[in-house]
């Protein structure tokens, strides 16, 4: 297994999913979202697995306020999404072709 967590190291399920791999002595990448964000294609392949709206925290006041929500196109979108990390649900948790968002120890379960 080849696990990366993509996230923000004040999101508490972020926190679980280390943990999660942790305990399992999994290891893992860790990368700070904020910091470094996805790459054209991690966010193709992210996409690919969970799809659009499942990956953008589009409840979010940062969403609302972003442009987002107007654009059109899809690359236009995904340009956006990589010049904006903040908008993306976290964790991120990446396998391979295979992807979660959020806390999703069942599906990490299967992975093992």
């Amino acid at each position: 297994m080849n696990i990366q967590i993509f996230g923000k190291k004040k999101c508490f399920d972020t926190q679980k999913a280390q943990r999660y791999f942790k305990e399992r002595r999994i290891s893992y990448q860790y990368i700070d979202i904020l910091r470094y964000g996805l790459s054209k294609g991690e966010l193709q392949s992210v996409l690919k697995a969970v799809g659009f709206s499942a990956l953008v925290n589009s409840d979010s006041d940062d969403y609302k306020s972003s442009t987002l929500p107007y654009l059109q196109s899809e690359e236009n979108k995904k340009e956006a999404l990589l010049e904006m990390p903040f908008l993306y649900k976290t964790p991120i948790v990446r396998n391979g072709k295979l992807a979660t968002v959020g806390y999703k120890p069942d599906t990490w379960s299967q992975w093992e």
